[in-house]
Parts: C-alpha cells; sequence; structure tokens
C-alpha cells in the first residue's frame, strides 16, 4: 500500500475514534482529504481544490435526497396550516381500547407516516395526538416511547423505501443500484423492527396498568424542539373542511405512488422523482386551497423552509461523504485527478483475502461498524464509510455488496438514528412521551440488539 492508503486507513479510525468521542466528524473528513490530495498531488493548491471538489463530487451525488426530503416536509407544513395533520390521525384515536392494541397502533402509524415523511414530523404528531389516547388505555409511557422509537427511527428509517435517502446514500458509496439495497435494507429493518417491538413489549408488559397518566403529563409535546418544525399558524375553523380535503387527496396520493411503482416497476431515482413530483402538486393545490393569490408568496416559503430541514439535517454530511468517496475509484479520479485509486477499495480487497466477504464475520463486522459510525448521534454520517468498505470487500459482487452496505445501513441508523443513541433524536421522542432518555435507552438495548442479531443471521443464510 501507498503512503496515501496508509493516511485513509489513520483517517478512519479517527473519524471512527471521533464519534466515540461523540464529536461531529466534519473536521477529522476535511482534514484528512487535504493530507490524502497533499500526498497524492505534491501541490498544495491541488489539495486546496481537492476540498471543494471533495463537497461538489458528493453534493452531486447527494442533491436529489436532499431534495426529496425538502420536498416532503415542505408539503407537509402547507398541509398542516390547515389542521390537515391532525386529521390524518384522528381515526386512529378510535382504535385506542386497551394497552396491547395502543400500542400495535403506535407503531403502525408511525412506521407509516415515518415512510412517507420521516420520523422528524411523524414523532411530533404521533406524540401529540396518539400517545395521550395510548396512554389512558393504560399503556405505560415507556412502551409509548419505545414504540415510537422502534417503529420510526428505526424499522421506517432504517429501511428508507419510499425516499430512498439512506439506501441511496449507501448505495452510492458502495458502488451498487440503489433498488438492491432499498430492496435489501427493507427487508432487514422490517425483520429487526419486528423483533424488537414484540421483544421490548414482552419483557416491559408486567408494567402495564401500574401507570396512571392523564393527558396533561404528555404536555412536553408543546414545547419539543422537534415538534416546532410543525408548528403553523393557529388553525381557523373554515380550513377544517379544506384540511379534510388535503388528507384524503394525499392518502390517495401515496396509494397511487404505491401502487404506480410496483405496476410500472419504477425504482430508485424514478420513484424518487415521481414521489417529488407528486409533493410539489399537492403542496400547490394546497397552497393556493388555502391562501389564494398570496399562495404565490407561501410556497416559495414553504419549498425554502424545506430545504433549510434537510440542509440543517444532511448537511453536514457533504465533506464527510466528500472524504468517505475517495475510497471509490470512480469517485477518487474525480476529485484528485486522472489516476487516483480508491483507497478503501484497495483496503478492502485485501481485507477480503482474508476475511470471507459471505460470512458471519464479515456480516456482523459490518453491522458493528455501522453501530459505532452512528455513534455520533446522526446516524447518517457513518453511511459513506459502510457502502464505500462494503463495496470494497465484495470485490465486484453487487448481490454481496447490497447485502454487507445493508446490515452497516441497519446498524448506523437503529444506534444512531436513533434508538440506542441519547444525545440523537431519541432525546425527542423522550421529551414527546415524558420519559428519561437514558432509561429509554437502556430499555431500547436488549430488543435492538436482539433485531439487528436476528436480521444479520437472516442475511447472511438467505441474501448472500
Amino acid at each position: 500500500m501507498s503512503f496515501e492508503h496508509w493516511l485513509y486507513v489513520i483517517g478512519v479510525l479517527v473519524v471512527i475514534a471521533t464519534m466515540i468521542l461523540r464529536r461531529n466528524v466534519v473536521i477529522p473528513c476535511i482534514v484528512f482529504t487535504f493530507l490524502i490530495s497533499l500526498s497524492f498531488s505534491g501541490n498544495p493548491i491541488s489539495a486546496t481544490q481537492s476540498l471543494f471538489n471533495a463537497s461538489i463530487v458528493a453534493a452531486k451525488e447527494l442533491f436529489a435526497i436532499f431534495l426529496i426530503i425538502s420536498l416532503m416536509m415542505a408539503m407537509l407544513k402547507s398541509i398542516s396550516a390547515t389542521g390537515g395533520d391532525e386529521l390524518m390521525v384522528q381515526p386512529l384515536k378510535k382504535l385506542m381500547v386497551g394497552p396491547a392494541v395502543s400500542y400495535i397502533v403506535i407503531c403502525v402509524a408511525t412506521f407509516v407516516i415515518s415512510l412517507f415523511f420521516w420520523p422528524t414530523p411523524a414523532v411530533p404528531l404521533i406524540g401529540a395526538l396518539l400517545v395521550p389516547a395510548a396512554i389512558r388505555a393504560g399503556l405505560p409511557p415507556m412502551l409509548a416511547a419505545m414504540a415510537l422509537a422502534f417503529a420510526g427511527q428505526g424499522m421506517a428509517l432504517a429501511g428508507d423505501v419510499v425516499i430512498q435517502g439512506a439506501p441511496g446514500l449507501t448505495a452510492s458509496s458502495a458502488g451498487v443500484a440503489t433498488e438492491l439495497v432499498t430492496f435489501k435494507a427493507g427487508i432487514l429493518s422490517v425483520i429487526a423492527g419486528l423483533t424488537a417491538i414484540t421483544i421490548g413489549y414482552f419483557i416491559n408488559r408486567r408494567e402495564i396498568g401500574v401507570f396512571k397518566h392523564n393527558a396533561n403529563e404528555t404536555a412536553a409535546t408543546t414545547n419539543s424542539p422537534i415538534a416546532g418544525l410543525m408548528q403553523s399558524e393557529a388553525k381557523k375553523p373554515e380550513l377544517l373542511g379544506k384540511g379534510r380535503f388535503l388528507v384524503y387527496l394525499l392518502v390517495a396520493a401515496m396509494i397511487a405512488v404505491v401502487i404506480s411503482m410496483f405496476t410500472f416497476d419504477i425504482k430508485g431515482g424514478d420513484a424518487s422523482a415521481l414521489l417529488g413530483g407528486v409533493a410539489l402538486i399537492i403542496m400547490l393545490i394546497a397552497t393556493v386551497m388555502v391562501d389564494g393569490f398570496e399562495g404565490f408568496n407561501k410556497m416559495a416559503d414553504f419549498i425554502a423552509d424545506g430545504m433549510v430541514f434537510a440542509f440543517k439535517v444532511m448537511g453536514p454530511i457533504i465533506p464527510i461523504a466528500g472524504f468517505f468517496f475517495l475510497g471509490n475509484p470512480e469517485m477518487s479520479a474525480t476529485i484528485l485527478g486522472e489516476g487516483a485509486p480508491g483507497y478503501l477499495f484497495d483496503i478492502g480487497g485485501i481485507i477480503a483475502n482474508v476475511i470471507p466477504p459471505t460470512g458471519f464475520l464479515a456480516a456482523f463486522g459490518l453491522l458493528i461498524l455501522g453501530a459505532i459510525s452512528g455513534l455520533d448521534g446522526s446516524g447518517f454520517s457513518g453511511l459513506p464509510l459502510v457502502g464505500t468498505m462494503a463495496g470494497a470487500m465484495a470485490a465486484g459482487d453487487a448481490n454481496v455488496a447490497a447485502t454487507l452496505s445493508s446490515l452497516g445501513q441497519l446498524g448506523a441508523i437503529w444506534a444512531g438514528g436513533g434508538t440506542l443513541i441519547a444525545w440523537s433524536s431519541l432525546v425527542a421522542v423522550a421529551g414527546i412521551v415524558g420519559v428519561p432518555v437514558l432509561e429509554l435507552v437502556r430499555r431500547n438495548l436488549f430488543p435492538v440488539v436482539s433485531g439487528l442479531v436476528v436480521a444479520t443471521i437472516v442475511a447472511v443464510l438467505f441474501m448472500m
């Protein structure tokens, strides 16, 4: 290996150590991108330019993900102005007839809403509107919080089969088709999720009926920082009819999108394009219905708010992805110039000669690497690492690369996305329900680890 290869290895180790120390990894990624480029070119000007080039390459690869996230958030915000977000879950309140049923309803509602809008809006929505009813039905607050975390931050986000932000990022780093990672990660995340949901309920069912809380004990929902993302102007009574129409339109549109994906075999970027176009159309209709001519300005505001949200959540990933894209030979040549190798692919080839890429050692290794990368509390910053490593170890086998990168994706998002990291968005779940976040992490640990182990075993036995 060359000196740059060793620099890359040291850079990856520093990134992992930084994550363990609960610090953001942007600075080490920038520093090692510069050092590797300086060693490769011997020119400090070229090395400085490579910092920008790395971010440009990463931004080009990731912009579709940024855009679909921003459009979905903007669309939901436009509907929330009519109270439509509350109407979406209103029928589910009638199902809260007991602890077990309430637990299942929260899981299903959180999973479905998180698939289409990500857990960020789903958590405050479900937490504010369904959790109080579930607690009155006898479900302990801790179990309600676990349901939110397992179904949204874990199962829906780790698979991300509709918006495809996570699999798109992982697949681009691994050098495989997005739809292949989406399919595998979706199945494995559901396996992990159902396992965690089931185990979580049964090991905590003894607490059912102990707690007698009223709706006032969930007042934390109004003060949640995440809930602020969904706040809008006060709902006027005359808007409720429009809100009801928009909810029906949204549900019908999303059903049509899903049917179209299966009927016309729409996958990957084409699926994201369809979803994004539908979001723009519904946002346009909602804005014009509610604001009339003022909607010309309002829609621009919604889109701007959505973009701000997307870049606030995903923006730091650009320089991180730029560093890890140096591990891919195609990306590396674009960043550093002709003749640049794919550093992690070369290293992965050496590792693959020692560790078979289709065994339990490789599978659990990628899972653990993903979980370590999730220690920063985002769940997404480590996806370029696990994707690139999976592609390198697979040595050109797309099926193996997709399976390994899917496992790394599960480890990163289930841990840091988050169900196991107290400084992740899990703190919002705890705050909304009104439970201690460290206790929630402790309760989540065994069910989540069990789910990930089961999913990994399934991947090794049936997907490689």
